[in-house]
């Protein structure tokens, strides 16, 4: 295997600001800010706006947004009920 091929893989916490959750996994993402983690060791911190504490899907809160009703405009763009375009 060649040598200085890969980046640096170590530790990392990533922070979701919006669900105050944060937690350790490995990642090549670089920090200049460190947190104290639970075990005692300081590791380089990533704060993200988003992750699956805090995303719509994952938490069961996601919502269709249908602006101008979406199948109103096709209906009115295509046909009506059975009705064929054309």
């Amino acid at each position: 295997m060649q040598q200085d091929k890969h980046p640096d893989y170590h530790p990392v916490v990533f922070r979701d600001r919006a669900a105050g959750y944060a937690f350790l996994t490995r990642s090549t993402a670089k920090s200049d800010q460190t947190i104290e983690w639970d075990d005692g060791k300081t590791y380089p911190v990533v704060d993200v706006e988003i992750s699956s504490e805090s995303h719509p899907f994952y938490t069961g809160k996601a919502r269709t947004v249908d602006t101008e009703g979406r199948v109103a405009r096709f209906e009115r763009r295509y046909g009506g009920e059975g009705g064929a375009a054309g």
